[in-house]
């Protein structure tokens, strides 16, 4: 716990830097001026060895953790993972940092119904409203006039988000299969099998010419696939889901603000409306509000 801080303070503090710092990320994929490819591989790489290094300081690597059925999950988890990033990062191309990030993290609802479908958890008929109100924002954000090539390019990058937010609930879904697991071990396992994945797809010739470039990278690697998960799971030990749920969407509100200042990216009202509405369902699903939460309470009969 940090100095003179409680537990609750210092979770809050942890949860807002990761979430702050998520919402840079397209914004370093896009400068970094690598393809996909390439920014994947070496954010795994430096991710590999920055969370390698943590891990052995804190003594999590002995005995090694995975064993058996476990090394076949994190196999399979780490793949749609990494295949998560490849659609997210490719969105960037295609729709603006914002929208995608905004489209992306549709990923709860992808998540409950994965789990209706896979592992026959119910979902509380209070939910449904929130999973309409959030297909309803989100054809507001698909809003395009006409069909010209430019509409269906930003179509295509919407649909690469919602891949991406697919994949994340699968990865979501397999990493609750190893809750014995320390998460830092999990994101380690992630990474490396993310190296090892996109190494033969990684361009060594056209690798970046500046240290700026590089910098970018390192810090996709070290600070945003280490430093940034070290801080998230800290945080969800200290903080109830209600406040996670909360500065989570920090995330997009800052990619919103980054894409904004440094591009220029204006958004139409439709826009603005949609991303309100996706925004909003996510926190009600989040926060389990429901039907029974709104309206008005019976009025007690007075004898």
């Amino acid at each position: 716990m940090t100095m003179g801080l409680t537990a609750r303070q210092s979770g809050t503090l942890e949860m807002t830097a990761a979430m702050v710092l998520s919402g840079f990320i397209g914004f370093l994929v896009v400068e970094s001026g690598q393809s996909v490819w390439n920014v994947i591989f070496f954010r795994c790489l430096f991710g590999a060895i920055s969370l390698g290094l943590y891990c052995w300081w804190r003594g999590f690597l002995s005995p090694w953790p995975l064993k058996g059925k476990a090394v076949l999950i994190a196999i399979l988890s780490a793949t749609a993972l990494v295949l998560n990033w490849v659609l997210l990062f490719n969105a960037f191309n295609y729709a603006s940092i914002s929208l995608s990030t905004v489209v992306y993290n549709t990923q709860p609802f992808f998540l409950l119904l994965a789990g209706s479908l896979f592992f026959g958890e119910k979902i509380a008929l209070g939910k449904l409203p929130w999973f309409i109100s959030a297909f309803i924002g989100l054809l507001f954000i698909i809003e395009i006039s006409g069909s010209d090539f430019a509409g269906d390019q930003q179509l295509l990058g919407f649909a690469m988000a919602l891949g991406a937010a697919i994949l994340y609930a699968v990865n979501t879904l397999l990493t609750r299969r190893l809750a014995e697991i320390r998460p830092e071990v999990i994101a380690l396992v992630n990474t490396f099998i993310g190296f090892l994945l996109l190494l033969p797809a990684a361009n060594f010739a056209m690798l970046p010419v500046n240290a700026l470039s590089w910098s970018y990278l390192l810090i996709l690697g070290v600070v945003h696939s280490c430093l940034m998960y070290i801080l998230m799971y800290s945080a969800y030990k200290k903080l109830p889901i209600s406040m996670i749920a909360i500065l989570a969407f920090l995330y997009p509100a800052v990619a919103i603000l980054v894409d904004f200042v440094v591009y220029d990216q204006s958004l139409t009202l439709y826009q603005w409306f949609g991303i309100s509405v996706i925004l909003l369902s996510v926190a009600g699903l989040n926060l389990g509000w429901g039907l029974h939460n709104i309206g008005f309470k019976k009025r007690q009969k007075v004898s």
